[in-house]
C-alpha cells in the first residue's frame, strides 16, 4: 500500500486528495533582488508570453564555479519558478560559450573550515533538490565542461542538451580530488546510466565528450556547436504549449514513481491522474481537438 510518509513533499500532496489548488494555483512571491554591490551571478529571465524561464549562470571569469554568492542567487531564483504559476519549463543556461560549470569554487573551499565546508555542501545538496524538484520541466543547455558539481547541477534538471565541440567534456572529478561527489552525483548518475557505468566514471574520474555522454544516455540530445540555447528553446516550446497541470503532475508520476515499486507507482500514477480531470484544460484539449484548432492551456 502506497503511504504518503514515504513520498517526496510534491508526492504528499497529491497523496492527500485533492490538491488541484495546492499544486497549481500558487501566488508570485516576490524575492528580493541582489544589492547593487552584489555581481549579478545568476541572471533570471521570464519570456512571459510563452511561459518559458530562464536561469543563466554568469560567473565566466571563474568557469561559472559553484560560490557562496551564485549558490545563493540559483536558489532565490529556484524560488521565483516554485511559486510562479506563469512558468511552465525552465531552461538553465551559462553565459559563456566555452563553460557550464566547472563544479565548486575550489579557491574559496580552500578557506574553509572543515564546519563551513560541510555546510556549504549541504546548501549544495538542497538548492540541486530543490532544482530537482521544481514542479515545471527543466531543460539544461551544455555548452562547454560540465564537471564535478557541474554536472550535478545538470543532472538535476529533467533533460540535458549537450554541444559537440572539443571544450565539451563532462565528468565527477571529485575522486582525483580524494573526495566523493556529495550534491547528488552518486546517486543521480547511477539512476541516469546504470550502476556499473556509474561507478566506472567515478572511480577512474574520466571526463568524456558529448558523442560519449549521450551514447551513455547521460544526454538527451547532442547538437552541433553553436546551436545548444536555439534547440533548447525549440524543445521548451514544445513543452510549454502542453497543458500546465498534466505537465506537473507528469513529472510527480514519473520522478516519484521511479523511487518506489511498481505497484505503488501505478497507484501514484493513478492519483496524479485524477488532479487533471476536473481541471478546465482537460475540457479545451477535447474541444481544440473537436474544432481542429490549436488548444490554448491556461493552467486552471
Amino acid at each position: 500500500m502506497l503511504r504518503c510518509a514515504r513520498l517526496s513533499s510534491s508526492a504528499r500532496l497529491v497523496c492527500r486528495g485533492p490538491t488541484f489548488q495546492n499544486l497549481v494555483q500558487h501566488r508570485f512571491i516576490s524575492v528580493s533582488s541582489s544589492s547593487q554591490e552584489e555581481l549579478q551571478e545568476c541572471i533570471f529571465e521570464n519570456v512571459e508570453e510563452e511561459g518559458i524561464v530562464i536561469v543563466t549562470l554568469n560567473r565566466p571569469r571563474y568557469k561559472n564555479a559553484l560560490g557562496t554568492n551564485l549558490l545563493s542567487q540559483l536558489s532565490k531564483n529556484l524560488d521565483k519558478i516554485r511559486f510562479s504559476p506563469q512558468t511552465r519549463v525552465c531552461i538553465l543556461k551559462s553565459s559563456s560559450n566555452d563553460i557550464f560549470c566547472a563544479g565548486a569554487d575550489l579557491k574559496e573551499r580552500s578557506k574553509m573550515t572543515q564546519q563551513e565546508t560541510a555546510a556549504f555542501v549541504h546548501s549544495l545538496r538542497k538548492t540541486f533538490s530543490d532544482l530537482e524538484s521544481l514542479p515545471v520541466p527543466t531543460i539544461a543547455c551544455i555548452t562547454g565542461s560540465a564537471l564535478g558539481g557541474g554536472l550535478e547541477l545538470a543532472m538535476a534538471c529533467d533533460m540535458r542538451i549537450a554541444e559537440d565541440n572539443k571544450q565539451t567534456k563532462i565528468g565527477l572529478p571529485e575522486t582525483s580530488l580524494a573526495i566523493i561527489p556529495g550534491a547528488g552525483g552518486t546517486q543521480r548518475l547511477a539512476r541516469l546510466i546504470g550502476v556499473s557505468r556509474a561507478k566506472e566514471l567515478t572511480f577512474t574520474a574520466r571526463r568524456i565528450d558529448a558523442q560519449t555522454a549521450l551514447k551513455y544516455g547521460l544526454l538527451n540530445e547532442c547538437v552541433e556547436d553553436g546551436k545548444a540555447f536555439e534547440r533548447c528553446m525549440e524543445v521548451a516550446r514544445e513543452i510549454s504549449k502542453n497543458g500546465p497541470v498534466a505537465l506537473r503532475m507528469a513529472k510527480i508520476a514519473i520522478q516519484e514513481g521511479m523511487q518506489m515499486d511498481r505497484s505503488s507507482g501505478m497507484i501514484l500514477e493513478q492519483q496524479c491522474y485524477a488532479q487533471v480531470i476536473p481541471t478546465k484544460d482537460r475540457l479545451e484539449g477535447l474541444k481544440a481537438f473537436a474544432e481542429k484548432r490549436t488548444p490554448l492551456y491556461k493552467g486552471e
